[in-house]
This record gives C-alpha cells, structure tokens and sequence, in this order.
C-alpha cells in the first residue's frame, strides 16, 4: 500500500529510548544537543513580529517565486556581502528543506544522484529519498582544518550524478569553502554538466575573518549554481518559514533552471504572505538579531577551548556554524559513550556517526547552548572521558 520511498527503519535508537525514559521520569537533563535559537534562551525584541501585521498580509497574490519587494530585500542583502544577485534570480521558499526539494526536482530524474559531503547534514538521505534521488557522499578530509577532497569527489562523479552539494560552512565540522575550492568545484561542475548547490545558512557565523574563505557561490561562473539562506539560522527566526535560493551562473542554464522552477514553485505557492511582507523590515535588523547568537556561540567556543584544554578531547578546530565537533579516545564506541553520559550523567549530545563520520570517535555539540548549561555539560563531559 506504501510507497517505497518512505520504507524507512522506524524503530527508535536506543539513545532515542533512553533519552524518552530518562524524561518520562523527570530527570532534569544537560541537553548539549540543543540548536533551536527560540528555545535556547536568546533575546528577542519585544516589537519583532509587529511586521507580520501588515494590512496587505490580508489579500493574497500568487506569485511563484515570491513577492516583489520581499525578493528585493534579499537581493540588497546579498549586496551587504558584496554580491550581485538581481531579484530576479531570486526564490522564495518555505525553508531550505523545500528549497532543496525543488531543486531534486527540477535536475534529477528517479535514480539519478547527487553528491553530498561526509560528514555532513543527516537530512539530505531522507530529502533525497523523498525525491526517488540516490544520494552518494564524498569525503572532508581534516589535516588541522576541513577540505573537500577534490580527487575523491571527481572519482565520485558518474554517469548519473547531477549537482554536487556544499554546505558553507559545514555543518557540522564549521569548515568553509575556500576560493581556490570553489574555483575547483565550478570547472568540474562545468565540464561534467552537474549544478552546484550552497547550503550557505551559516554564512554570517563566521570566527574570525580568513581573505581565503568564499562568502557565497552567488555571481558569475562557468557553472549552474544555487546559494540557499533563510530566516532560520541568519535572524533566528526558523518559525517564519522563508528562505531563499539564488540562481546563477551561465545565462542559458539559468534562464532554463529559472523558467522551471517558476513552474515547480507555482505548483506550490508555500511562502507565508505576511512573512514576506515582514521580510524587508526582518532582514534590516539582522545584525541585531544574529548579534546575540553570535555573542553565545563565541561565548561557548571560548568555554569550551578552556575547559577541555588539557583533556583527552580535542576540538577539532571550526571556522564558523553552530556546532562543535570533538574527537575523544575510541576506547569505547560512540553510541556506549554517548549512553553513558545519558545515563550517569544526564548528559546529552550527539554521537559522530548521526553525521556520517567516517570513523569513530566524535562527538558534537551545540554551541547555541544556554552558557550555564553548557559549562556545567562540559564539566559532566570532561570527568567521563578522565
């Protein structure tokens, strides 16, 4: 009766079990795991939704790639970062899962495949699969920082590979995309006819600055190209349900890729209409709003070079993003260590292999955790591993 596509393992794992028991009891629980900025305990400014009651919010106009000025304002945001990217070349999404959605849709048949890093996000299997698109992943290699393996990228290519995927910067490992990386990226992607897709959510949650770093795959290029955002991690708003997707490269492939995705995104019409119109006004207090974020993040990284200083953790050094990824001695697996701070220290956070590690052991944490909490984790974390 069900489609193949959703034939998934739905058993809970057993962190996923203990973690329901532990709550069913009431333990009060370090949850390192938790990257929801709404719920982490940021400020937020008491006036900040006042734009979704925009009077025109109560007449609905049908436009598939979303409302004129709302693309404007994406557009000038893009400007913000240097970047040239006319509204035209810009769509509006419900999120970036949807943006990735269309996406599988308008350059993949059935079976075809697309190309993810490793590690990486964990959603892409289930996007992918949702689309009856394959997924095969290439791997980041680390020699004290992150870097796509280009070799085993380009051996990764076959026949029916059709856009390769880079987070920027990844997620989880921090690492960002460096020019003369993308330079790489965009004349394989031209010479073997495959679209290149930026997840570039993170982008403005960079530390420090590094003149080698790429802000965005936006602009011109030999390749077909598409640099998704969204309000979600740039405003910390991801109840809003708006991002957007930036089309470019070759002027034929886009023209094509934009008259498509008309249709796709017609098809659906899932943008918000407030939203949209609060978009402007949104996107004007970025930086106040990302400004607390960052302050915890770069709060919580300090902590944690600190505190884990002289342990037998070691940070394995991010570049920007939320997440921090540690590598502890693999003198027990992941998941029994993972279980064991569950279970003895009422201690969460997430094993390596729920992004596809290659190898054990890692552990990766939220650094959007709540200041107190997160120290007093890593003290739990630090006398498990000693």
């Amino acid at each position: 009766m069900f489609s193949t596509r959703t034939r998934w393992d739905l058993q809970p794992n057993p962190l996923s079990i203990l973690l329901a028991r532990r709550r069913s009891q009431g333990r009060e629980l370090l949850d390192l795991t938790q990257a929801n900025p709404t719920l982490a305990g940021i400020p937020y400014p008491e006036d900040l939704l006042a734009p979704l009651a925009h009077a025109d919010g109560l007449r609905y106009e049908a436009s598939p790639f979303g409302l004129a000025a709302a693309r404007a304002a994406v557009s000038a945001d893009y400007r913000r970062r240097g970047l040239r990217v006319p509204p035209e070349h810009i769509l509006l999404s419900a999120s970036t899962s949807e943006a990735y959605a269309f996406l599988f849709k308008l350059l993949a048949d059935p079976g075809d495949e697309i190309l993810v890093p490793r590690p990486g996000y964990p959603l892409f299997d289930f996007l992918a699969t949702l689309e009856s698109v394959e997924v095969r992943s290439y791997p980041l290699s680390f020699d004290g920082a992150w870097h796509p393996d280009l070799p085993a990228l380009r051996a990764a290519v076959g026949p029916r590979s059709r856009a390769i995927v880079v987070v920027n910067p990844n997620n989880p490992t921090g690492a960002f995309l460096k020019q003369d990386e993308l330079a790489a990226l965009q004349e394989m992607c031209a010479e073997r006819g495959l679209a290149l897709v930026s997840d570039e959510v993170f982008t403005d949650y960079a530390f420090g600055d590094d003149s080698r770093r790429t802000a965005s795959v936006a602009g011109d290029g030999p390749a077909l190209a598409f640099a998704l955002g969204g309000l979600s991690k740039s405003c910390g708003l991801p109840q809003l349900k708006l991002a957007w997707t930036a089309v470019s490269g070759p002027e034929r492939l886009r023209t094509e890729a934009l008259e498509r995705l008309e249709v796709i995104a017609d098809t659906y019409l899932s943008v918000s209409t407030p939203a949209q119109l609060a978009l402007p006004v949104l996107l004007a207090r970025r930086d106040a709003l990302a400004t607390p974020i960052r302050a915890r993040i770069l709060s919580n990284l300090q902590a944690l070079r600190a505190r884990l200083a002289d342990s037998p953790a070691t940070l394995l050094a991010p570049e920007g993003g939320w997440y921090a990824v540690l590598r502890v001695p693999a003198t027990i697996g992941e998941e029994e260590r993972v279980l064991r701070l569950l279970e003895e220290r009422n201690l969460l956070v997430h094993p390596g292999y729920f992004f596809d590690f290659p190898h054990e052991a890692h552990l990766v944490l939220s650094l959007l955790t709540p200041a107190d909490e997160f120290c007093e984790g890593l003290e739990r974390l630090r006398a498990d591993l000693e």
